[in-house]
């Protein structure tokens, strides 16, 4: 039994890998599993970290039937029958992997999507999700912080840095609590306040990004208090405020019907976006949802241009996007940025993009798609920690078997996109999305 563990190369940022040394020897002794890993400069785990496993380093993956990556594998990679797991990126039908797809099938491989690695309840068990959050919210606090500065305000806030310039989460969250004490004694300026981070979403993202705004002194507010928050006459300088969005939030039927969630999630076309409601009493928004197209929109460039620029009130200084859909339930994201150029600015009285933080007449968007390499060796241990529980069955499975007779546990048969190079039930609608790429 060999796998191979392939090395990220879609940018000079991901630094990840989906199995630690450790994890790996732990494998190879307990199963008598080995791994072949390629080598890499940039991984956050060197090679002498797995030579020193006793694992092999190859450029060759050749002997290694199933291979395991992060981020998605270019079309020359694949080989003929082969089993690989990563982050495929195909599920919502995303255009620019579908070739990769058509590959992986004409090659009559097996794909298996961290996606879709769920429960019978549809949890997902493999995920970064909370070091995308912890990452996205300390470059949204950074953002913020820059802003703020642009605009003439000195605030604590400036003195946050971005998640790669720390060495480790808890470096980071005690450079915050130093901020935090400095927020109490000697509080934030009049004129911001009340400052309120908007939270969209509440799932493992969401978490994590609490998890590291939750550090400042603050207060949490339900959303139907947000304009009363603001009508205060007593204003809070040494808090800032947090609001959580539940769906029955932020969309309702178009009939007005009361709201059920269930019904939502199984007929989205039936509601409306209610968020417009709150943009202009939120200093921030921090974007963590799923999103599809069948869902409606949290914020609209038509809202901010047409709405929104012509109010007296307009707070919203940086929307944290985490989510990073282009034109998605952020229509302001129009493309994905990376660490070194982190975010971009929407003119609200144009409609016109610019890189970098810019001046107060714009919306500061944060797009990295790509936030838990800036944590990449706790994100890969916590990853790896889970993955490696699954390894043997995926790596003993006989998958010249058909589909129904496979023995897998539920998650690994629910993520199993391709078997043998054919779309399995679940995934047949991806048709559609391939017959449109090939046209």
């Amino acid at each position: 039994m060999v796998i191979g563990i392939r090395r990220e190369d879609k940018n000079e940022w991901e630094r990840r890998i989906p199995l630690v040394p450790s994890d790996l020897k732990e494998l190879k002794n307990k199963y008598g599993i080995n791994a072949v890993i390629q080598p890499s400069k940039i991984r956050c785990f060197t090679d002498d970290d797995f030579i020193s496993n006793d694992l092999e380093i190859n450029e060759d993956l050749g002997k290694a039937n199933t291979v395991f990556a992060v981020k998605e594998i270019p079309l020359h990679y694949f080989q003929k029958g082969n089993t690989y797991m990563f982050f495929a990126h195909v599920i919502k039908g995303q255009s620019y992997n579908m070739k990769m797809l058509r590959k992986m099938m004409e090659l009559e491989c097996n794909l298996i999507d961290y996606e879709r690695v769920v429960n019978e309840q549809n949890q997902r068990l493999i995920f970064f999700g909370r070091y995308a959050g912890t990452a996205g919210m300390l470059e949204t606090l950074h953002l913020f912080g820059q802003k703020l500065k642009l605009e003439g305000y000195k605030t604590p806030f400036e003195k946050i840095k971005q998640p790669y310039q720390y060495a480790s989460i808890n470096e980071a969250k005690a450079d915050l609590e130093k901020i935090s004490q400095e927020i109490k004694a000697g509080g934030l300026p009049a004129k911001l306040t009340p400052i309120v981070f908007g939270f969209a979403g509440y799932g493992n993202v969401s978490k994590g990004a609490q998890e590291i705004f939750d550090i400042l002194p603050h207060k949490i507010i339900p959303a139907e208090m947000l304009p009363r928050l603001h009508d205060s006459l007593t204003l809070d300088t040494s808090n800032v405020y947090k609001v959580v969005f539940k769906e029955e939030d932020m969309v309702q039927r178009k009939d007005r019907q009361p709201f059920e969630r269930q019904e939502y999630f199984n007929q989205p076309e039936l509601f409306e976006s209610v968020f417009e409601n709150y943009i202009p009493f939120l200093s921030s928004i921090v974007n963590c949802i799923y999103w599809t197209e069948k869902y409606p929109r949290l914020v609209t460039k038509d809202y901010i241009l047409n709405k929104y620029a012509k109010q007296s009130r307009q707070k919203l200084k940086v929307i944290g996007d985490i989510s990073c859909d282009i034109d998605g339930s952020i229509e302001l994201t129009y493309k994905v940025t990376k660490p070194d150029n982190p975010a971009f600015t929407f003119a609200i009285t144009d409609g016109s993009f610019k890189d970098g933080v810019q001046n107060k007449n714009g919306i500061t968007i944060m797009a990295v798609d790509n936030l838990p390499c800036e944590f990449p060796v706790e994100s890969s241990t916590e990853f790896s920690s889970v993955l490696k529980n699954y390894v043997k069955e995926i790596v003993s499975a006989d998958f010249n078997k058909e589909f129904e007779e496979l023995e897998l546990t539920y998650p690994i048969k629910k993520a199993l996109i391709l078997h043998k190079g054919k779309l399995t039930q679940d995934y047949q609608y991806l048709n559609s999305f391939l017959n449109q790429e090939e046209k």
